[in-house]
């Protein structure tokens, strides 16, 4: 089987500045912040007129509360969100994986791996029964066994793989922030 064209996963967001460490309490955000989160998750191009404008405050006082919101670290970075079909990527699954009980010590050596490759969308480090929940975007399923085989199977760190393709992905988006928000 040939594994046609050479295709990168598409890179999701551009790297950004570390944001501030996360104090122990969460930031204190009256209802303008709110306002402000909720339309810049919405829209992170949105012009600082316009969102000034929606949310009844002038564009210096806006300007300085998303200044604020960054560097109180609640606004972490800026994103374009990609299509990953419209770049060849058809396919996502989701890998579970269980490290060996003597090889817990290469954790974090396993993430800094697993993070490199570029179909890894998403890595998840969990507690519970599996060790790391991966997400990721191939071109088929030929794509996502050779993952398989060549990052994990092929560590002998790695005691078990479990691969769930998706069918459906539905994103909380605004919804799950307006649940915190």
């Amino acid at each position: 089987m040939t594994d046609g064209p050479k295709i990168s996963a598409p890179q999701l967001s551009a790297p950004e500045p570390s944001p501030p460490e996360p104090s122990a309490a969460p930031a204190l955000l009256d209802e303008v912040d709110r306002r402000i989160i909720a339309l810049l998750h919405e829209n992170a191009r949105l012009p600082n007129v316009e969102l000034a404008r929606s949310v009844g405050i002038s564009p210096s006082t806006c300007l300085a509360r998303v200044r604020s919101l960054r560097e109180r670290g609640v606004i972490v970075r800026y994103t374009a969100e990609i299509n990953p079909v419209a770049l060849g990527f058809t396919l996502q699954a989701l890998v579970s994986v269980r490290i060996r009980p003597g090889a817990r010590h290469l954790m974090e050596q396993i993430s800094d791996e697993l993070r490199r490759e570029p179909e890894v969308a998403q890595l998840f480090f969990l507690g519970g029964t599996e060790d790391f929940l991966i997400h990721v975007r191939v071109r088929d399923s030929e794509h996502v066994r050779q993952f398989v085989l060549k990052n994990l199977s092929a560590n002998p760190a790695v005691a078990l793989t479990e691969t769930n393709l998706v069918f459906e992905h539905h994103s909380a988006g605004s919804a799950g922030l307006r649940a915190v928000l």
